[in-house]
Formats: structure tokens, sequence, C-alpha cells
């Protein structure tokens, strides 16, 4: 069997791995990173996701005069997170994080030549204002893909004096212990069909939760929320928790909050799968009418995405059917619909700063065209009764009744009669408050009939449950050091990133802030780094 020696094994290739190699590289170690998939896709979710951060006291913050505190961002996130004061290690990660966000990821990545938007989001702003108080959504200018892209070029440039080795497509059967403490891995070269063994003093999971695993996440889904039939799965189908299980069993790892997820509510088949089950995050459109199977509104309270999309998730998990549907009309679709990740935006992942701009005045028929071409479930008609038919053709059924699909926008646009008072409904008033917000106001419609003149055709979306991200992971301490039931550390072994719930095996509790995951990559894979180095 083939062997090497490293000073710092890194398991897995996504941003957590990059930073935590990066920084021990910088620090003059010798590092050996282990990457299952295969070299285009080096960077794992981050080389595809959107790349919104939750930011504290940022400049961006300064100019927009948005009073934000590390203190007031603290108290932001326990109360939505729900994180109860027995909670050690997540509260001690969420104290890190609001206080070091700032100098350890905006400036971080300044340094390196990235930019952000100069627009700074109010994101799950929380049903009863329980969510974020300000504004603290920032998004990298080029998407976390050119992110990604920046920093593993320089992983390359630091290690390129060959105390660097990247092994792609290759799979880790085993870590290999000495006296309880791990001292390497044995893994499988997939391209070649040969072991190897690789041997390093200090050995660091980063290979991203569970909730890939599809078994894996109803297995630990709790038993007190609903779960659907059917779900998409928008995670990485590497992410299966089976190291998360080794070490638990083999080194007495403590795994929490396995139960807790970051799902979407509102999924679709990604047209160009990459692999079974893949789906496409949608942002739902605020002016968009939420519908069961039937055609009838979810209700009492309607749902609005950007408020709570843990409660969003748990609303469509109870429907009697695994979709549900998005009722909206051109109009609508021109201004706020939107695909989350780099693939669908690509005005921002390219920096093409004029072309966004046009797009964001003028509306982004591009986008709208193109999953009326590409994706089966964005159903057009001109009629809302032709709208049913079609509806009904997707789902095999004929669940969706064209009177009472008519009854039901009949009803919304009556709030805009003369006479009557649109902030009578729930939904009107979100929107008016998310209005409040500039940047919201610039992508979210005014307040209008569904089936206003002009503001045709008519669009129905069939959407499902999508997994992302799981929360909680082996629990781990401020150095990022994995520890066991008893809370001892374990020797040589740190975890880095989704793998342990993004800082103490789940710092965001039962809700997050939203943007809070790529920060924590880069927190957790520093604090290790900074330990490993001895700094």
């Amino acid at each position: 069997m083939t062997s090497s020696q490293s000073d710092v094994l890194v398991i897995g290739g996504g941003l957590a791995g990059i930073v935590t190699a990066l920084e021990c590289l910088r620090a003059g170690k010798r590092v050996t990173v282990v990457d299952r998939d295969t070299p285009e896709r080096f960077g794992g979710l981050a080389l595809w996701a959107f790349g919104g951060m939750a930011l504290v006291g940022t400049p961006l913050q300064a100019r927009a005069k948005i009073p934000d505190s590390p203190e007031r961002a603290l108290a932001d996130w326990i109360r939505f997170g729900e994180l109860g004061d027995h909670e050690h290690w997540p509260l001690a990660w969420a104290r890190l994080y609001v206080e070091r966000s700032r100098p350890d990821v905006y400036d971080w990545l300044t340094r390196h030549g990235l930019k952000f938007m100069p627009a700074v989001n109010l994101v799950e702003r929380g049903r009863h204002g329980d969510g974020n108080s300000v504004a603290r959504y920032h998004i990298v200018w080029g998407t976390s893909r050119h992110m990604t892209l920046t920093l593993i070029a320089a992983l390359r440039e630091a290690g390129n004096d060959g105390r660097l080795t990247l092994l792609h497509r290759h799979r880790v059967l085993d870590l290999e212990t000495e006296g309880g403490r791990p001292v390497g891995a044995r893994v499988m070269d997939e391209s070649a069909g040969r072991e190897l063994r690789l041997g390093a003093s200090t050995v660091v999971l980063a290979m991203g939760g569970i909730n890939g695993s599809h078994e894996e996440a109803r297995r630990n889904w709790p038993k007190e929320r609903p779960l659907p039939a059917t779900m998409l799965n928008g995670a990485h189908p590497f992410a299966d928790g089976r190291l998360h299980h080794w070490t638990a069993d083999r080194l007495g790892a403590n795994i929490t909050h396995a139960g807790e997820m970051w799902n979407y509510a509102a999924g679709i088949p990604h047209p160009f799968p990459h692999f079974p089950g893949h789906g496409l995050s949608l942002i739902p459109c605020k002016s968009a009418l939420w519908l069961n199977h039937r055609g009838e509104r979810i209700g009492p309270e309607p749902l609005v995405t950007g408020f709570d999309t843990h409660w969003l998730c748990q609303r469509v998990a109870e429907q009697e059917k695994p979709w549900t549907w998005q009722l909206l009309n051109r109009r609508i679709a021109l201004k706020e619909f939107a695909v989350s990740g780099a693939e669908h935006n690509p005005r921002i992942r390219d920096r093409q700063f004029l072309r966004f701009v046009k797009e964001t005045l003028l509306g982004n028929a591009r986008l709208v065209d193109q999953m009326a071409r590409e994706a089966p479930q964005f159903i057009v008609a001109d009629t809302l009764a032709e709208l049913a038919t079609r509806m009904n053709a997707l789902s095999g059924s004929s669940d969706m009744r064209p009177d009472v699909l008519q009854a039901t926008v009949d009803a919304f646009d009556a709030h805009f009669a003369p006479g009557a008072t649109p902030e009578d409904d729930e939904q009107v008033r979100r929107i008016l408050e998310a209005r409040k917000w500039k940047p919201d106001s610039l992508r979210t419609c005014k307040p209008a009939p569904i089936q206003q003149r002009g503001a045709g055709p008519f669009i129905a979306i069939q959407t499902q449950l999508i997994t992302r991200k799981s929360l909680g992971g082996l629990q781990t301490d401020l150095q990022s050091r994995v520890l066991d039931t008893d809370g001892a550390p374990i020797d040589g072994l740190y975890c880095v990133g989704e793998a342990a719930g993004f800082g103490g095996g789940g710092a965001s509790g039962k809700r997050s802030l939203e943007g809070t995951f790529l920060p924590g990559c880069i927190l957790t894979a520093q604090a290790a780094a900074r330990h490993i180095s001895g700094r």
C-alpha cells in the first residue's frame, strides 16, 4: 500500500477545508487535502453558492447608517436560534462569530482582493420581528464561486513549493489511530482503484454535513416536525454523515443537533441535474400566492419568503401532498423571481455590473424565459383555466379545479377593489413592510391584483422542500478541536465548517439569521489553523 506523510491531513475540499489548508500552509506546515470529487468541482457547495454572508459592523453597514453591533447581532442570533443557556459551545461560537466576522471574514476576504456588492440586505426578519433587527446580509461580488476560485488560487500559490498535496477523486475509508489518537487515514484512489495510507500528525475533518443523504436526513428528522414524503437534494451527495458516525463510534466524538437543518421550502428539480435528485432552490416571489395542491391559498397566515425560512419549511412539510404551487404573473416574475446560487446569477457571478443594473431596473426576462424553456415545473398560460389544466397534467392528478383556482385569485384581488383596503391582507402587509428597505423595494413589486390588466400571462411554479445544510455536527471547542462525549478534546483531531455545525456542533440553534454558513466555514477553519500552528 502506497503511503505518504504530512503535518496536516484535511479531509474535504469545500470552503472550510480550503481555508484550513491555506492558513496551515502559510504557517509553514506540509498539508495534504483529500477531496472525493473531481478537480473541476474542487470547492464543494461553495463553488455553486450565491455568496450571501451575515456580517457585523462592516464599512458597508456604516455607509448605509445601519446601527449594528456584536451585542445586537448576538441578541438577534440567540433569540431567533432559540439557543438555551445550557448550550455552551454553540453559544461560544455564536459570540465568536458576531465579534470576529468583520476582521476575520470581511477584512480577510478584502485582503484577497474580493469585494462585496454595495447594498446590504435585510433577510430573515422573523414573522414577529424576532429575526434580524437590521440589515447585515452582504453579497460577494462575483458570487461564492469567484470567492472560492480566488482562495483556491491562493492555496496553490501558498503550496507551490511542494508542501501541498491535492488528491482528487479519493475517498476516505477510515481514519488510522494509535492510542485513540488519529494518525492519518486509509483512502481509496477511485481513479486508479488502489488504496493509499496518508499519515499525518493532525487530522482535520471538513467533509460537510449529513443531509446530502436523504436516508440520514430522514433518520435524524425531529419527530415533532412534519416530514414530507419526498424532497429534493440541494446539499452534496457525498455529505452523507459516514465520517461523523465513524468518529463517534471509534473515537467517542459527540454529534449534537443532528436533526437541525437549514432547508428551503421552494425547490424544483434541476433541469440538468449533477446527481440523482438534484434540486434548485428558488427564492420565492413575495408577491406570489402560495397554494396547496388544490389551488387553495395556504393559511390562515399566508406564506411569504424573507421572514422565517424554518417556519416556511414546516408549513410546506405539513401539507397533504409533498408539493405546493407559487401563483404569480409575468409582472411579478420579472421583478421578483430568482434562483439561489451562482449558476443562475451570471450577472453577479461574472461581475457584469451594467447588465446587472439593467436587469434589476428593467426586469430579469432572461431568467424567467430560461426557466419557462427548461423547467417543466414552470408553467405559463394566458388564462387561469388553462393554467389549471397544465398544473394537473404536470402533477398527474385532477386536484387543481379551475373554479377553485379562480376563486382563490378573485378573493385576493378583491382587496384591491374600489373602497377595499389592501392592507387587510397579511401578505400585502408583509410586502409593504419589506418595501420600506430600499434594496427590497428594487426587487419587490408594489402590491396589485394578480389579474391586473397587462400583467400577464399567468405563471404557476410547482415547488417542494429541498434539503440544503446541516445545522448540527461534531461538537468542537473554540479551537475547532473535536470533543468527546465527556467534553474533552480528542488529541490531534479537528473539525471545521458544516461538519462541525459551523462551530460547536450547532452554533445556529434551530434557525439561522441566513448567510451565516460561508463565514462559519471561514471562522472555524481559521480557528483550527491557528491552534494547529501554535499561533
